[in-house]
């Protein structure tokens, strides 16, 4: 089981907070089941990481990042994309392999990118997008900006070494992000405490001097609190922090694990703290939405799901010739002459 995290003490959240994490978590939990359906249709074939269960990770930190902000991670990366801005459109496309989608249909589910919205992926080595977090970071600082990137990763990606080299170097340099750790326990099927003598995950952190803190991934509430925090310290010039975000996800790893090394018993314990409930709850508490302002919320993310489907169908496959296309950046270089 997981380690007992830090509850951040809440913040007053606004009406607007409440309503965009629902309406930001109810898309990425709608279009994740449409697509596990699609799945199960062969309409989307290859790998397919589903990111039920943790919504809060992404949306908490959207309420804090400036449009301007990076972000990257690795291949359980719909969600991300949808938060950052990528239509439904472009992500169900790209899962359909289709031209219109935001990789051009040549990365799949795993490989979601978009320049115009900050967003670098979707990477498929584990652990790859590290030490590519900390480089788009060092960018902003080279460049002079006030930018932030977020480097998400899993709890699995922790144990490749590229991680100590690439936190070494953030903390030297104190480049502007922000590490954070998905940790839903498993991995690919094993969990923690059989892969890692450290389970809190975040005290690797620690080793670097890195202001490193576990946080309450079912709350969405503490995920803002906690970027807040981090992503102001990037911003203000004083270096990386590390965030041990403890999530779960409710599905196997992938489409084709049936998630056998865990109970029924454990998954519901989760359930009952989901993060999309826990925020209506709030909402009708708090009573900062009618009953029919919700319903109308509802049908118009079930439309937006829907018609990504829809333009995913219609939308052809891409050209032959596109296979030798975006292979290599094409640069104009004085000094090369044919």
């Amino acid at each position: 089981m997981q380690p007992e995290v830090q509850v951040m003490p809440k913040t007053k959240f606004t009406k607007e907070h409440y309503l965009r994490w629902y309406e930001d978590m109810l898309l990425m939990r709608k279009f994740e089941e449409r697509a596990g359906q699609l799945y199960g249709m062969q309409k989307i074939k290859g790998f397919c990481h589903l990111y039920i269960g943790q919504e809060a990770v992404v949306a908490g930190a959207m309420t804090v990042l400036k449009k301007e902000d990076a972000m990257i991670t690795a291949y359980r990366d719909h969600g991300h994309a949808l938060a950052k801005g990528v239509s439904a459109n472009a992500v169900m496309a790209e899962l359909y392999g289709k031209i219109t989608g935001c990789s051009k249909g040549k990365g799949g589910s795993m490989h979601m990118f978009s320049d115009e919205h900050r967003f670098f992926g979707g990477h498929g080595i584990v652990g790859g997008q590290i030490p590519l977090g900390a480089g788009i970071a060092f960018a902003e600082k080279y460049n002079g900006t006030k930018n932030v990137c977020v480097c998400y990763m899993g709890d699995g990606a922790v144990r490749q070494g590229a991680l100590h080299e690439a936190f070494n170097m953030s903390m030297l340099w104190k480049l502007p992000v922000v590490f954070v750790i998905e940790n839903n326990n498993y991995a690919m099927g094993t969990s923690v405490e059989r892969t890692s003598n450290v389970t809190e995950l975040y005290k690797i952190g620690l080793a670097y001097d890195m202001p490193s803190e576990p946080v309450d991934g079912m709350s969405v509430e503490a995920v803002h609190d906690a970027m807040e925090k981090a992503v102001q310290r990037a911003r203000d010039g004083k270096g990386p922090s590390l965030l041990e975000i403890n999530t779960y996800r409710y599905k196997g790893h992938s489409m084709s694990d049936p998630a056998k090394y865990r109970t029924k018993e454990e998954v519901e314990s989760y359930k009952a703290k989901d993060p999309v409930e826990m925020v209506l709850k709030t909402i009708r508490e708090k009573k900062l939405a009618t009953e029919t302002q919700l319903e109308e919320i509802d049908l118009r993310i079930k439309k937006i799901v829907e018609d990504s489907v829809q333009f995913a169908e219609e939308s052809p496959y891409p050209d032959a010739s596109e296979l030798y296309k975006d292979v290599y950046v094409q640069e104009d270089y004085p000094y090369i002459t044919e």
